[in-house]
């Protein structure tokens, strides 16, 4: 009985010539994309018949006899002719050849063509059915992490697509960019296969009062002008209470006052620092008092444009 010629080549979309790389890699990049288990319940049915007609195409072509064997079909055969099977008893026919049903065997799914050909015989595919494993998508999202977070590190909650949780584990030494491995944690695989990977990219929370650098933290510390001058000890906050910072005489706006080991840890052991910088600030509404005050100093100073050049 004829049955339809199937060109594996075209199903795999690779040249006749094609090394066994290629076309293992033409096989794997069509069987993720057709596989059931990946597609949405409505294409499912669909996908199902174009992922047998690839493990099928795959079955004879990264199998060096069989391939040579089904070459030797002639480079005249294309695809839609009828081919006809060769007479005789072989596997799937009765042994008499007539007087009663053909009966084939479960052979994997593959088509009448390939049972014609090879005589049923679904070689790394088995009987039962096509077995294909796949190892599972590696998977990759975005973590976003407080200050405090990248100061202490510890244990952090995610949800992943609205229905799975994991605790992931911050380690100390985190910066932006920084990409965390879960293994075992991407999508699933097919078959017997490993599932993927989790990789998590971090990316820091910008906080509302400091800055970070590298390594270090800043923040803004506004001055009076007779703090800046006069030198004073101001009280600041850090991440991890408030402080007294010492603020020389003569500090001007932009100058960076530093409280040594007290940014972002580092790997080993060792931290950042903490940098406080410095803006001049000007009473808004000035009292009669403050307005003499700066009067006064008017008078007795010269202006920066006015002092000799050094």
């Amino acid at each position: 009985m004829p049955v339809k010629f199937r060109d594996y080549y075209e199903i795999l979309g690779v040249p006749r010539t094609a090394t066994a790389q290629e076309i293992k890699r033409a096989y794997r990049k069509l069987a993720r994309k057709y596989h059931p288990d990946l597609q949405a319940p409505a294409e499912r049915v669909k996908a199902s018949a174009r992922f047998q007609e690839i493990n099928e195409a795959h079955e004879v072509l990264s199998d060096p006899e069989k391939r040579a064997k089904y070459d030797a079909l002639g480079a005249n055969w294309k695809s839609g002719m009828d081919f006809a099977e060769e007479p005789g008893p072989g596997p799937g026919r009765n042994a008499a050849g007539s007087g009663g049903p053909v009966e084939w065997e479960d052979l994997g799914h593959f088509s009448d063509f390939f049972n014609s050909i090879f005589g049923g015989s679904a070689g790394r595919a088995g009987r039962g059915g096509v077995r294909f494993t796949m190892r599972g998508r590696d998977v990759e999202a975005e973590l976003p992490l407080t200050l405090e977070e990248l100061l202490r590190g510890g244990k952090r909650r995610i949800t992943l697509n609205g229905d799975r949780s994991l605790d992931v584990d911050i380690p100390l030494g985190v910066r932006e960019g920084t990409v965390l491995r879960l293994a075992g944690q991407g999508e699933p695989g097919s078959g017997d296969a490993p599932p993927g990977d989790l990789f998590l990219r971090v990316r820091p929370v910008p906080h509302p009062n400091y800055r970070v650098v590298g390594d270090n933290i800043e923040i803004d510390l506004p001055l009076w002008p007779w703090q800046a001058l006069l030198g004073s000890e101001v009280r600041i906050e850090t991440p991890e209470g408030p402080v007294n910072l010492k603020v020389p005489a003569g500090t001007q706006s932009g100058r960076r006052l530093r409280l040594r080991g007290r940014g972002l840890p580092r790997k080993g052991g060792a931290r950042g620092d903490f940098y406080a910088v410095p803006t001049i600030v000007i009473p808004e509404q000035p009292s009669e008092a403050e307005r003499a005050a700066y009067e006064a100093l008017k008078r007795t100073a010269s202006a920066p444009a006015d002092r000799p050049a050094r």
